[in-house]
């Protein structure tokens, strides 16, 4: 078939472009033109013009411009042929001579097409009589109900080799098999692709069924079975649930993409019509171009463990060549464990949308893997973090994006390892520090450490909750390094009121500190001695067992052990007051659930993740190094 520019040109001059748009959107005469709300993006006021003389339509606010073909491939979706196609039977015209080979491919996707439809009608046939009752039962199970089972399409396999083949007989076996139907083995008989499974009717941008995803019901492996990528499917360009999810996308003014079958239709049934899904595989490029049609930024809400969070990574990397000016990606992160399909079962819709409101833009979610991914604790790690988020931001193909990203990412190195500035404050009297809050010496030359402020955070920690493995660490970390226990003085003494012999060995170690600045381990020791302590220190010395730089008799980075031994202690300190909030939100929310309870619950969830993620990011990092 040849489409010339001047058939094309004859099929727009035919066409009255503010009647095909009138279909869907109210228009409003203007002058000679007609005006509305565009249908691409949400607004207030009218910006989009449809010009009949001109032949085409334009919006001032989001420049969304095309023909009347343009329209029926970006508001309808539909592939270019089929656009043309349409208007060509609505303006009273004839598509031109395809030549043998396109007429006899067409003839057959035509023959396909309808294999298809009548073999999903089979798998709904069979859902809904005796032999669908285990399946029935999964989805009750799942929360999914009939009439929603019935928009999608869903049906059921029974367990068999040739029931479905022996129904779809009269399209041959060699139709069957190109649609993906039969299995073909050789010197066998061919048989049916899927037995006992769920039957999910995956369908094109116009509502055909194209293939199918089959869920096994009960055990077995694989759960989910696709079909092969036959003449009418090709995973990698399709998306599930397209053809419902257009029109609740342009609604909505946004897109989801989530990883699955089941995650799409609850989040259908909960209201949430504009999700779609990747069939299996990561999100390709055809596949992100689609959700660029349909939202300037969708959303990625992919399923909390980490398979799904390195889902989410990896189509992060995939759409940065490829990104434009205003063209991006969000994420909405699900709480651990949980995928979309849970949130909305257990806790409701309000739920979900709650976390889409505050998603995180994707140069956020690239700065906080490439960061998560090495530690930054030497000159030459923190330039191999500049040097993978450099290349990152320089695959993206736009400039102006590309130098936008350069500049952002560089700014955030900056300001990350820039050294912190430190606060001037003049001396008074005879040398001791202002207001005696930094430290100094006294009038008699004795060293004075700084004095605990009554800060919110250092009245509010209760050490009862401390995580005592973790706190043994620190404790040996200061007896190693004695001189950071002035430097951390405001924070160690909200300890000293703790209960318990951890309490008592920290309040030691203050005091020990308090008396005298030069101190080292040996004199730590010994004063600890004194005091009853002198078997106990000297065990957390022998702590060498455990995985952190600063417990190490013999030390391979001074610097290090200090900054470790620094971010261990802020996590100890901040890991109790973070677990006592959550668990107060907790019993909030199953109280009584509200939109913010339920945000405070996700916000201290992952505060609680983040700071697990940084005492493991301590702990593994050092049974590499020291490990013999």
């Amino acid at each position: 078939m040849s489409l010339t520019p001047q058939f094309l040109d004859e099929l727009r001059s035919r066409t009255l472009l503010s009647s095909l748009i009138g279909k869907t959107v109210k228009l409003q005469k203007a002058g000679r033109e007609f005006r509305a709300c565009c249908p691409f993006h949400n607004e207030k006021t009218p910006s989009f013009y449809v010009n009949d003389d001109k032949g085409f339509y334009h919006c001032f606010g989001c420049s969304a411009h095309g023909d009347a073909i343009r329209w029926l491939t970006d508001q309808r979706g539909l592939p270019f042929i089929d656009a043309v196609k349409e208007l060509v039977q609505a303006a009273g015209m004839e598509m031109p001579e395809q030549d043998r080979h396109s007429a006899e491919k067409a003839e057959r996707a035509k023959g396909l097409h309808e294999a298809m439809a009548d073999a999903a009608a089979w798998f709904t046939e069979k859902l809904n009589g005796i032999e669908g009752g285990e399946a029935r039962g999964v989805l009750e199970r799942r929360g999914i109900r009939a009439e929603t089972a019935r928009d999608f399409g869903i049906g059921f396999s029974p367990d068999s080799r040739g029931k479905l083949k022996e129904a779809l007989k009269h399209y041959g076996d060699p139709a069957l098999i190109e649609a993906g139907l039969l299995i073909s083995v050789e010197n066998k008989e061919p048989y049916d692709r899927f037995r006992g499974r769920l039957m999910i009717p995956i369908r094109d941008a116009r509502g055909r069924t194209i293939a199918f995803g089959g869920r096994v019901i009960g055990e077995g492996e694989p759960k989910y079975l696709n079909s092969p990528d036959t003449p009418l499917f090709d995973k990698g360009r399709t998306l599930y649930n397209l053809d419902r999810a257009q029109a609740a996308a342009r609604k909505a003014g946004r897109v989801i993409a989530v990883e699955g079958y089941m995650d799409v239709i609850a989040l259908a049934q909960a209201g949430f019509g504009e999700a779609v899904a990747p069939l299996g595989t990561a999100l390709t490029e055809h596949q992100l171009e689609r959700l660029w049609r349909m939202a300037d930024i969708p959303l990625l809400c992919f399923d909390g463990d980490a398979a799904g969070q390195k889902a989410a990574i990896r189509a992060a990397h995939r759409a940065l060549p490829m990104l434009q000016a205003g063209q991006s990606l969000a994420f909405v992160t699900l709480p651990e464990g949980m995928d979309p399909d849970d949130l909305v079962r257990t806790k409701g819709a309000q739920a979900f949308e709650v976390l889409l409101r505050e998603p995180q833009g994707l140069a956020d979610r690239i700065w906080a893997s490439e960061l998560a991914a090495e530690p930054t604790d030497t000159p030459e790690r923190r330039a191999g973090l500049k040097k993978r988020l450099m290349a990152l931001a320089r695959s993206i193909g736009d400039p102006d994006v590309r130098d936008e990203y350069v500049a952002e990412f560089r700014n955030r190195a900056d300001a990350l390892f820039a050294p912190p500035q430190r606060e001037f404050r003049p001396r008074q009297g005879g040398g001791t520090m202002g207001g005696g809050t930094r430290g100094g010496y006294n009038r008699a030359g004795k060293w004075q450490p700084p004095e605990p402020p009554p800060s919110e955070r250092a009245r509010s920690v209760h050490a009862g909750g401390l995580d005592p493995i973790l706190a043994r660490a620190v404790l040996a970390g200061l007896i190693r390094h004695p001189a950071e226990i002035a430097r951390h003085m405001e924070v160690l003494g909200s300890l000293r009121s703790a209960s318990g012999a951890l309490g008592k060995l920290f309040e030691a170690v203050i005091e020990v500190a308090l008396e005298d600045r030069q101190l080292d381990s040996a004199r730590i020791l010994t004063i600890l001695a004194r005091s009853g302590f002198d078997q106990v220190a000297v065990d957390l010395l022998r702590a060498d067992t455990l995985p952190f730089s600063f417990t190490k008799s013999q030390m391979v980075d001074e610097v290090r052990a200090r900054e470790d031994l620094k971010e261990a202690i802020e996590v100890m300190v901040t890991q109790p007051m973070v677990d006592a909030a959550l668990a107060q939100a907790t019993a909030v929310v199953a109280e009584h659930f509200t939109e913010d309870a339920f945000a405070r619950q996700v916000s201290l969830l992952q505060q609680r993740q983040e700071l697990q993620a940084r005492l493991a990011n301590l702990m593994l990092a050092d049974e590499e190094e020291f490990d013999d």
